[in-house]
C-alpha cells in the first residue's frame, strides 16, 4: 500500500539530461536568448462530475513558469488553487487546455508514462510531510531513488547524507520520523524532494504546519534552493510567506485574477 502511494508520486526513471533548470539565460554569440518556458499552461480547464453535474473549478487558466523561478500561488480555499498544482505534477488531468512542463505535454502521457516523468522532473514537498514512519530519515530519502533507479546503488546513501547535509538534518540521519520535531521532518521531506534532482519543486503548503520562526528557515532554504538553479511553485495560505516570494499568482473562481512580480 504504502509502495503504491509513492509510486503514484514517482516512478521509474532514467538519467536522461533534462532541462537546464539553473540558467535563465542561454548564450548566442553575443545576445542572451531566454530559455523555454518550464511550465506552459493554456487555457487549462477542470470539471468534476457530482450527482448535480459538473462542477468547473478551472476555468481558462493560461501561465507560465520560468527556469529558476520562484512563485507562490495564492486564494481562498475552494479557488482552484491545489487543483491548478495537481495539474502541474501530472496528478490530476485536465478537461480542456493543455499542460506543457518540462518539454512535456502531460495530458497525452499515459498512468505509466506519467509515473515515469513525474519521478524524474518533479519533487512534491507537501504540508504533513508524508515520510514513511517504519523508516529512518536518511532511508527516506534514499526510497525515491530505489523507486526510479536514478543513481547507482552504492551511491544512493551517500547521496542523501548530501542533502540532508544541506538541509541542516545530517545528524538526525539514523532517526525515525516520530523523533524529531515538525520543522526537522519537513527539511527531510525536502531533501526527499531532491533525491532525484528534479528541475521542479512543488509544495502544496509547505509551511502551513510550522510556527512561525521554523517557516522562516523554510522560506530562507527555498531561496537558497531557487539560487541554486531549482524552480519552485508554492501554493501558501501564509501571506507573510507569499509577501516574501518574487512573483505571486492570485486564483479566485478558478481563475488567475492577479500577477505580482517584485525585483
Amino acid at each position: 500500500m504504502i509502495a503504491t502511494l509513492f509510486r503514484n508520486w514517482t516512478g521509474e526513471a532514467g538519467r536522461e539530461a533534462a532541462t537546464a533548470s539553473g540558467a535563465k539565460m542561454a548564450q548566442t554569440g553575443a545576445e542572451a536568448a531566454p530559455l523555454p518556458a518550464l511550465i506552459v499552461i493554456d487555457h487549462l480547464v477542470k470539471e468534476y462530475a457530482t450527482g448535480a453535474g459538473p462542477v468547473r473549478v478551472l476555468s481558462d487558466v493560461s501561465m507560465r513558469v520560468q527556469p529558476g523561478e520562484f512563485v507562490a500561488v495564492v486564494g481562498a480555499s475552494g479557488s482552484g488553487k491545489s487543483t491548478l498544482i495537481n495539474m502541474i505534477t501530472g496528478i490530476d488531468r485536465p478537461t480542456g487546455g493543455d499542460v506543457t512542463v518540462a518539454g512535456e505535454r502531460l495530458n497525452k502521457l499515459d498512468e505509466n508514462a506519467m509515473a515515469r516523468w513525474r519521478g524524474r522532473h518533479v519533487g512534491v514537498i507537501f504540508q504533513f510531510f508524508q515520510l514513511l514512519p517504519a523508516l529512518t530519515i536518511v532511508e527516506n530519502v534514499v526510497l525515491p531513488m530505489d523507486f526510479c533507479n536514478t543513481w547507482p546503488v552504492g551511491e544512493r546513501t551517500e547521496r542523501a547524507m548530501h542533502l540532508l547535509e544541506q538541509v541542516e538534518m545530517a545528524d538526525q540521519a539514523h532517526k525515525l520520523p516520530g523523533a524529531v520535531s515538525g520543522g526537522q521532518k519537513q527539511r527531510a521531506a525536502i531533501a526527499r524532494a531532491l533525491a532525484n534532482d528534479p528541475p521542479l519543486l512543488v509544495g502544496d503548503e509547505p509551511t502551513g504546519n510550522l510556527d512561525s520562526r521554523t517557516a522562516d528557515r523554510i522560506f530562507g532554504l527555498f531561496g537558497d534552493l531557487v539560487g541554486q538553479g531549482k524552480t519552485l511553485v508554492m501554493v501558501t495560505h501564509d501571506r507573510e510567506i507569499a509577501h516574501r516570494a518574487p512573483r505571486v499568482i492570485k486564483v479566485a473562481d478558478g481563475r488567475i485574477k492577479e500577477e505580482i512580480e517584485r525585483g
